[in-house]
Formats: structure tokens, C-alpha cells, sequence
């Protein structure tokens, strides 16, 4: 069985063709100096690339760490919307106004749940009042008889 920490492991691996000078660069008529010469260039032109490289991985990993953080207070929730809404989700991202349909989706149900706020007070006042009766219908049933 295979084991990433095996040292013969990585006995195996495919060369990396960026490292290497092709076959069709070798020339054999070549002289050692030239061909020297060719291959310290490669090697400093590879290293060049690096602190480039390096930063833009720094950078996608900065941008995965804040999308990470940004979504901790985020849930999913499944929502079937019709044929008219999933255009208009769409649109908005077409349009670079967000990156993905359920971006533009929260921004929605947000943006209602804010211009409903009436509704959704008066909603809380019949939970509190449910609540109430919930209480008062245990209280009777946790009286004991005299």
C-alpha cells in the first residue's frame, strides 16, 4: 500500500517540464560553455518567476481566508425559486453586480425581510403570545390537584 510519508513514495514522480531544458534544446555540437551558459539562464529566469508565483498564492490564500471568515455568521438554506426569479438572479451576476446567484439571493431575502419589518414585528408579537399560552397550558397540566 501506498504512504505519502514513505520515503520511496515519491521514487516515481513525472519530471517538472518548466525545470527542465528540452531535448530539442540540446545540441551536441554544442560547446559545454555555451550549453552551461543556456541552462544558468534557464535556471535564472525560473527564479525570476518565483517571488511572482509565491505572491500570488499569498494572495489566494489571503482571499480564501477572508471569504472563510466573512462566511462564519453565513448559513445555507435550500430555496426553490421560479423560472422568472432564477433569470433575474442571473441577471445580476451577468451584470458583475455579485459573484453567484446565491449572493444575489441573500441580498434579496435581506433586502425583504428589511422592507417587511411591520410583518415581521407583528409575527414576534404572536410568537411571544403562543409562547405565553404554551406556558400557561404546562402550568395547568403541572398543577397537581387538591
Amino acid at each position: 500500500m501506498s504512504n505519502p510519508y514513505d520515503p520511496q513514495h515519491n521514487l516515481h514522480t513525472e519530471p517538472i517540464e518548466d525545470l527542465m531544458l528540452r531535448e530539442d534544446e540540446l545540441r551536441e555540437d554544442e560547446p559545454e560553455q555555451h550549453r552551461s551558459a543556456r541552462a544558468s539562464s534557464s535556471v535564472r529566469e525560473i527564479a525570476s518567476r518565483i517571488p511572482e508565483s509565491l505572491s500570488a498564492i499569498g494572495r489566494d490564500i489571503s482571499r480564501t481566508i477572508e471569504r472563510a471568515i466573512s462566511a462564519k455568521d453565513d448559513y445555507v438554506v435550500a430555496v426553490k425559486v421560479s423560472h422568472d426569479a432564477q433569470e433575474k438572479l442571473e441577471q445580476l451576476v451577468q451584470a458583475g453586480v455579485f459573484r453567484n446567484r446565491a449572493e444575489a439571493a441573500a441580498f434579496l431575502i435581506d433586502e425583504g425581510i428589511k422592507t417587511q419589518s411591520a410583518l415581521f414585528d407583528r409575527v414576534q408579537q404572536k410568537l411571544a403570545e403562543i409562547e405565553r399560552l404554551r406556558a400557561e397550558l404546562r402550568g395547568m397540566i403541572n398543577e397537581k390537584p387538591s
